[in-house]
């Protein structure tokens, strides 16, 4: 067998084998969760939360809290978190929206935390489905707020596609999760490979409410350039907001951040009457010629 024929054979054999590696391995590389016991109690100071556990129809646990503001509710945060950890730690970022008389649900996806069954991009939605179903039994569409932090902003535009929320947050989203792994595998077929594409882009065509997108200028993960595309997926009803110096994950350390959530939360939503604006003045490039 000539030289470079086995040379060839035998790259092709490595990335064959890298290809059912990154096929096999990507839950373990994508997903880092923390498990917890299932007597473990959360607890946190000037919270007031309650557990539950939601079944679902294969048997799954998917294991939640709510936490409670002070006074008279306004309506309610489904919080979707990131890949790692548990709730556990994510619900220190509840007060973030308690503060403002706001509900927050938070879940852990199939194994994380105490939550329970086989992970798949399909589970995975069908369960925050039957979460969002759970929550219109106790109170109207209009005053669900979807939010989606990295990993949980997919899930919360395919949400918010098939349902009619107040408004749809996404904090540090990515354009899809093909996309962002073949930043770092640019010659892997990952749109083969990946079994959790989240194709955010496409889910937001079919949004109705209106859509909030944060994102850090800072944000090495999950370029700043991302969140630019994505709001020009459904213009009318996005807008962006950008938090200069801002990581991935560390947006609430800045006040510009929360200043933007006082005012996504609070404000309402006015139609602006495009008649009386300069929308249709258009400026020309021609020189005025001038009069004799």
């Amino acid at each position: 067998m000539p030289y470079w024929l086995s040379t060839l054979l035998l790259i092709l054999g490595i990335y064959i084998a890298i290809s059912v590696a990154l096929y096999y391995l990507q839950d373990y590389m994508l997903f880092k969760p923390e498990k917890l016991p299932k007597d473990f109690q959360f607890n946190y100071d000037n919270q007031q939360t309650k557990e539950y556990n939601l079944e679902t129809r294969d048997g799954a646990i998917i294991n939640g809290l709510r936490f409670f503001p002070k006074g008279e509710s306004k309506g309610v945060v489904l919080y979707l978190k990131g890949n790692s950890k548990s709730i556990k730690g994510w619900g220190k970022f509840a007060v973030d929206f308690t503060r403002h008389g706001y509900n927050v649900v938070m879940v852990d996806y199939r194994g994380f935390g105490k939550s329970t069954g086989r992970r798949s991009q399909k589970a995975i939605k069908r369960d925050l489905q039957e979460v969002y179903n759970k929550l219109k039994e106790q109170t109207t569409e209009d005053r669900i707020i979807v939010y989606g932090r990295s990993l949980g902003s997919g899930f919360a535009a395919k949400l918010a596609s098939i349902n009619q929320p107040k408004l749809l947050i996404l904090d540090a989203p990515y354009y899809s999760l093909t996309k962002v792994t073949a930043r770092y595998m640019p010659f892997m077929p990952l749109s083969v490979l990946i079994k959790y594409p989240l194709p955010t882009y496409k889910w937001l065509r079919y949004v109705q409410c209106p859509i909030h997108i944060i994102h850090g200028t800072h944000d090495k993960l999950i370029p700043y350039k991302t969140s630019v595309k994505l709001s020009q997926i459904n213009p009318k009803l996005t807008k962006l907001h950008t938090v200069i110096g801002g990581g991935h994950k560390d947006l609430n350390n800045f006040e510009s951040y929360h200043k933007m959530l006082d005012d996504i939360l609070n404000s309402k939503h006015k139609e602006i009457d495009l008649s009386t604006t300069s929308i249709n003045v258009i400026h020309t490039s021609k020189k005025t010629k001038k009069q004799a």
